[in-house]
């Protein structure tokens, strides 16, 4: 039976009721749930996930409703019952605080504020960062669907009165120590970073931090930023910045590939800079970099290796192996290969991370010429109906993409869409090795390695059954001080049976390792 339960003129944020929506799938009875505003959008999902029913023609965008299938009345009481307990449980946590309404009555509490983080829906946010920068407050732009023109002109603005405008899509910042969005607890220190990346900017500060280093500021800029069209606006100005820092005495830049012509301009303002400077452009061209003098960083934890080095005035090498060693990484991975059944021979790349995901395609994509995905490297592998289609041969998917989030929290928040990916391709016979990674942090969901150790006993216990041995090999990106622990999590993965690397670029090199013991030697030996 489906029940639809209907509060006229109740709003709720959407993000809570995406979470509330998943916690009620857990409950006994219930198949399926959907808990939100009365939005053409969840309307249309409620359709496409069978919990329409007529009284939705009577639902408006100013109600909130309930929808569940269920096996009985007492489940549908039981389903309402634990939403008005979540929904409780949020009221009470907030009479603790004052969230002033607008950004006037915010400014009359502190005249002081400098900094605001803005999300809104991207048609409202232009307006709403356009009111920040006018009084003189720096942005980060949590929102996405902003226009390239909007994008541009409020960089712009931003610029000429030396206003950071990070965004919009930033994820990641710390700045003055402060922790923004999407960012891990990472100590301070004199390494400063400007990204056009977000868990590409968290993956090279908690390598930093767990080398024993720490972070002056992490300016975010925005996933376009460095795009013909942008012209890599905040990027300039927050080298400029990190130039006139004196508590930053190397910098690092970090971006998915920059435009060509974009590149070159920053590369040569870097190379004006009387500090030390890695870039990593995943993907990017190292001979230009050099050209410039700068330092070339072959992946995102060779910056954070790099940038220690070039702080402790060692020669900048390029790390390219395995903390475990690489004779103990090859016997591994010639174990993992041995015990797997004949014809297994895909991996699948399961990420939450999308510059995660990029990087493991680039290091992975010269040995496998073809790696299928919602955000390929090559327009002929583009992966058709990425969300409910299946994997085809090497498949990775970036779950944080348009098409995983429509209706949905970012995967970091809810990584429940990947867990049960993990699970489905498990019944692949062709299926090797499943890989993953697992952000924590500020902003990540409290237990992300739940899900995922959970969903991984499942996939393992599915390949067992048919004879076959699934490895799975995961990295975390995260420290030790966020509030899930690094090393809780490292156990968490380690006790569902995943092998688990120190980093994302690592667990590729051991992908790399599995797969030429699986395939032969027309895989190649490691690029890296």
């Amino acid at each position: 039976m489906i029940k639809l339960t209907v509060k006229k003129n109740a709003y709720f944020d959407s993000v809570t009721l995406m979470i509330i929506s998943k916690d009620l799938k857990k409950l006994e009875g219930v198949g399926e749930a959907l808990v939100g505003m009365g939005t053409d959008l969840n309307r249309e999902i409620a359709q496409n996930i069978g919990l329409y029913t007529p009284a939705f023609d009577e639902v408006t965008a100013n109600d909130f409703f309930v929808a569940v299938q269920c096996e009985s009345e007492s489940d549908a009481d039981a389903a309402m019952a634990k939403v008005e307990e979540l929904l409780n449980k949020k009221s009470e946590s907030k009479e603790a605080a004052y969230y002033p309404p607008t950004l006037e009555r915010a400014l009359q509490v502190d005249p002081d504020l400098n900094t605001a983080v803005v999300s809104v829906p991207g048609k409202f946010a232009a307006d709403v960062v356009q009111d920040c920068l006018d009084r003189d407050i720096n942005v980060m732009l949590f929102s996405d669907n902003v226009t390239i023109d909007e994008e541009r002109a409020l960089k712009q603005y931003a610029a000429s009165k030396e206003l950071l405008m990070m965004g919009p899509d930033c994820g990641t910042a710390i700045i003055n120590h402060v922790p923004l969005a999407f960012a891990n607890v990472v100590k301070s220190g004199p390494i400063g970073i400007v990204a056009a990346s977000g868990t590409g900017t968290q993956e090279v500060s908690s390598i930093i931090d767990q080398l024993g280093g720490g972070v002056s500021q992490v300016i975010g800029t925005g996933g376009r930023d460095l795009k013909k069209e942008i012209g890599g606006i905040m990027m300039r100005l927050g080298l400029n910045a990190l130039q006139n820092d004196p508590e930053t005495k190397v910098i690092v830049l970090v971006s998915k590939p920059p435009a060509k012509e974009i590149a070159t301009e920053i590369l040569q303002i870097a190379a004006q800079a009387q500090k030390p400077v890695v870039v990593s452009f995943i993907g990017g061209d190292r001979a230009e970099v050099e050209s410039f003098g700068l330092t070339a960083a072959i992946s995102l934890e060779d910056a954070a290796h790099k940038a220690m080095a070039l702080l402790n005035d060692q020669e900048p090498k390029d790390f390219k192996g395995f903390a475990m060693g690489e004779t103990a990484a090859q016997a591994l991975a010639e174990s993992e290969a041995a015990k797997m059944a004949k014809g297994q021979r895909w991996v699948r790349g399961f990420f939450t991370g999308g510059t995660l995901c990029d990087e493991a395609m680039k290091l992975l994509i010269g040995d496998l010429q073809h790696i299928y995905s919602n955000i390929p490297l090559k327009p002929e592998d583009q992966l058709q109906d990425a969300r409910t289609g299946a994997s085809f041969e090497h498949t990775f998917l970036d779950f944080g993409d348009d098409e995983f989030t429509v209706g949905r929290p970012h995967p970091m928040i809810d990584p429940s869409l990947r867990a049960e990916r993990v699970v489905t391709d498990a019944s692949d016979p062709a299926c090797a090795i499943i890989m993953a990674d697992c952000v924590i942090g500020y902003g990540s969901h409290p237990d992300p390695a739940a899900d995922l150790a959970d969903a991984i006993v499942k996939a393992k216990a599915i390949a067992a059954d048919e004879g076959r041995y699934l490895s799975v090999v995961c990295a975390i990106c995260g420290t030790e001080g966020d509030p899930q622990s690094l090393s809780k999590t490292r156990k968490k993965l380690e006790g569902a049976g995943a092998l688990v690397l120190p980093s994302n670029a690592q667990a590729t090199r051991f992908v790399q390792l599995i797969l030429k013991n699986v395939g032969g030697d027309d895989l190649g030996a490691p690029s890296m």
